[in-house]
C-alpha cells in the first residue's frame, strides 16, 4: 500500500507546529498593520465631539494608495512638528483651495462650510503658537498642491493646520474608518 505525502513515519513535533503557527500569525498581523489597517488610541480631545479622548480608531491604509484625501475625510498623519507622533484630524481643504477664517466660520473658496460635526468656533492661528513650521499663516490661505489643510473638530482645542500649516499628502498614513472601542462609542467615520 502506498502512502501519500512521502515519509509517513516522520512527523513534525507539536512544539514546532506551535512555533510555526504563531510565527505565521504574527507575520500576517504585521503585514495587515503595515499595509491594510492600523489601530490608533486617541490621546486628546482635539476631535470631540466626533471622537472622544481614549477612543480607539481603526485607520485603513488602502483608500489612499490610488486616490487622495477628500474634504471631510478624517485622516491620520505624521505630526509635522516632531515626525514621531501620529495625529488625527479632519481634512477641511485640499490642494488649490483657499481657506479663510472669518467670525468663527471656516470658508473654503469663499463658501462657508456646513460643519455639524465641529465643536466650538475656530479662531485665527493659535496666537501663542503662531505657526510652528511655516511662519505666520496669512488668511486667506491657498493650500499648496499635494497638501491638505486639516483641523480638529474641537476647533478651540486643537493644534492643527492653523499651527503647523498644510500637511503633505505623502504624510497621510490612513483614513480613519471606525471607532471600535469602547463599544458604547462604536461608530463609522
Amino acid at each position: 500500500m502506498s502512502k501519500v505525502g512521502g515519509d509517513a513515519g516522520r512527523r513534525i513535533p507539536a512544539w514546532v507546529e506551535w512555533v510555526l503557527t504563531i510565527a505565521v500569525g504574527v507575520g500576517i498581523a504585521l503585514l495587515v498593520r503595515a499595509f491594510v489597517a492600523e489601530p490608533f488610541l486617541i490621546p486628546s480631545a482635539s476631535m470631540v465631539p466626533t471622537i472622544q479622548e481614549g477612543d480607539r480608531v481603526l485607520g485603513e491604509k488602502i483608500t489612499y494608495k490610488g486616490s487622495s484625501p477628500q474634504r471631510g475625510d478624517v485622516v491620520t498623519f505624521v505630526d509635522p512638528t516632531d515626525g514621531s507622533t501620529t495625529l488625527i484630524k479632519r481634512v477641511v481643504a485640499v490642494g488649490g483651495q483657499t481657506v479663510d477664517l472669518r467670525d468663527g466660520v471656516v470658508y473654503v473658496d469663499d463658501e462657508a462650510l456646513d460643519e455639524p460635526y465641529a465643536h466650538g468656533k475656530p479662531s485665527y492661528p493659535l496666537d501663542r503658537y503662531a505657526s510652528a513650521l511655516q511662519g505666520p499663516i496669512v488668511y486667506p490661505y491657498t493650500v499648496p498642491e499635494g497638501c491638505v489643510w486639516v483641523m480638529g473638530d474641537n476647533r478651540t482645542n486643537s493644534l492643527d493646520s492653523r499651527y503647523f500649516g498644510a500637511v503633505p499628502i505623502s504624510s497621510v498614513s490612513s483614513k480613519a474608518c471606525v471607532i471600535f472601542w469602547p463599544p458604547d462609542d462604536f461608530a463609522t467615520l
